[in-house]
């Protein structure tokens, strides 16, 4: 009899313990942000300074630190049972050869090459040289009634970029183009843009003041030769998907693996890298997620983003339809921080710029994520210095977190977030003073979760106050 009772008692267990409701499911935009913890942010940090110290100091493209970050993170990835991809892509390597010269008048005068993938070979081109009526030349009507077919436009370098310029040159007959630059300081921001060159298709040279002033005195043709062979180095990016997840609503996040050659780059972009891989490795290979999440390890950043062009190059429209949107981080533990969010609703903008549907629904999340954690955010203007930009081109959602580079910082910034006022978010941007020990801990303490905040929420779901088109609304166009 006790047997038998004892046999009763163990049925009705099994019996209630099958019955009993499952677990409730994860909230990932919870969850997943708990989970970055400062040790192993710092041990991703550690091991990237590591790696630039056993490798000259830095992990700049093209070099064996380079290479040691993408096995670092790949394998990483691979562990946590990750489909990971290094995929290869070229990148412009210097040039073979050349002695680039500008011939007026049989004398020989100084030229930069500025179009470094065409090669005019030693005979040059020859031409007279023509310009636009009004000196900019950034659209084919600045030309008015200058016929430049078969003629070399001179143009200056301000308004608009290079790419802009030898458009408009190009549009009116141009074979060839020179720009103006007086400044001693360099050329003007927004004139090479990053991988301008790869957009220019006649040869195109700078020169200055004094080059420019010879030209002036002849109406005779002169020979513009930009001579010597391009070089084409092959680079890799690291790209890691869930093996869970629609495929046809992809959610993505980016860092660039990438330090400059001065330094070991542990702000910029050690901090993003560990970001984006932490949360990774604490979602996992496998989670269960709605929608598939891919992460991006972006190589050739720091020398015209060209892991990122070559990504979004490199897709048909259909699969960079599937791209549901776009979340970039590049510095998140600044010295002297600031807490930014991408402008995706462009309300801090002096002139503000077409935007893809969704980015204001990114920047908006963000934001309330940065106030929850106790920090009020501020609006970073968008450009075309970060790997968001291609993104941004062809068209998709994008967002993002930033803590600061070069910028001062304004006394009203200073009384909202701490830190000193007209000095720089980073006063060692993009120098061997980048190191673990000049991160700032409470910085990193904020923004790294906010990337895993993103990742957690839009895994789950794309729609609502702060969703992105869905997949039958997407129509890009690779740029």
């Amino acid at each position: 009899m006790r047997l038998r009772w004892a046999v009763i008692a163990a049925t009705a267990v099994l019996v209630t313990a099958c019955s009993s409701p499952p677990p409730p499911p994860v909230d990932l935009a919870v969850d997943l942000p708990a989970k970055i913890g400062m040790n192993a942010l710092y041990t991703h940090l550690e091991a990237l300074q590591d790696i630039a110290e056993r490798h000259g100091g830095n992990r700049a493209q093209g070099t064996p630190g380079f290479d040691a970050s993408v096995d670092y993170v790949a394998g990483l990835l691979r562990d946590k049972g990750f489909d990971v991809q290094t995929p290869d892509f070229d990148r412009y390597g210097g040039t073979r050869g050349g002695a680039p010269l500008l011939t007026v008048n049989g004398r020989g005068h100084p030229v930069d090459k500025a179009s470094l993938l065409v090669d005019t070979g030693p005979a040059g081109v020859t031409a007279v040289t023509l310009r636009p009526v009004k000196a900019a030349g950034c659209t084919p009507a600045d030309y008015g009634r200058t016929d430049v077919r078969r003629a070399i436009a001179v143009v200056d370098d301000t308004g608009c970029s290079v790419v802009t310029k030898h458009n408009a040159a190009t549009a009116r007959g141009a074979v060839g183009m020179l720009v103006v630059t007086s400044r001693a300081d360099g050329s003007p921001p927004g004139l090479f843009t990053p991988g301008y060159y790869r957009e220019l298709t006649i040869p195109v040279g700078v020169i200055g003041a004094d080059v420019n002033a010879a030209l002036r005195r002849t109406t005779a043709p002169v020979r513009l030769r930009l001579d010597g062979s391009p070089v084409l180095a092959k680079s890799r990016n690291v790209l890691a998907q869930t093996k869970t997840g629609d495929t046809r609503n992809v959610v993505m996040a980016g860092a660039h693996l990438d330090s400059v050659a001065g330094g070991p780059g542990i702000n910029d972009n050690g901090t993003g890298v560990a970001a984006v891989l932490e949360t990774a490795l604490q979602l996992g290979g496998s989670p269960q997620v709605d929608n598939a999440v891919r992460f991006a390890f972006w190589g050739s950043e720091e020398i015209g983003l060209e892991g990122s062009r070559a990504y979004i190059r490199g897709l048909d429209a259909e699969h960079l339809d599937d791209i549901a949107l776009y979340v970039n981080v590049d510095m998140l533990g600044s010295p002297n921080a600031g807490y930014f969010t991408y402008d995706g609703d462009q309300s801090a903008a002096t002139a503000p710029m077409p935007v893809p549907e969704g980015s204001a629904g990114v920047e908006r999340l963000l934001a309330a994520y940065l106030n929850t954690a106790g920090v009020r955010p501020a609006d970073m203007p968008l450009g075309n210095a970060t790997d968001y930009e291609p993104f941004l081109a062809a068209g998709v959602p994008i967002g993002g977190l930033t803590t600061g580079a070069a910028q001062q910082k304004t006394p009203v910034q200073a009384r909202l977030w701490g830190g000193r006022a007209a000095a720089a978010f980073d006063p060692n941007y993009h120098t061997r003073r980048d190191t673990v020990d000049n991160v700032d801990r409470r910085a990193l303490s904020i923004m790294a979760p906010g990337v895993a905040f993103a990742v957690g929420t839009y895994a789950q779901s794309i729609d609502g106050a702060n969703g992105v088109p869905a997949r039958d609304e997407r129509d890009r166009t690779v740029p």
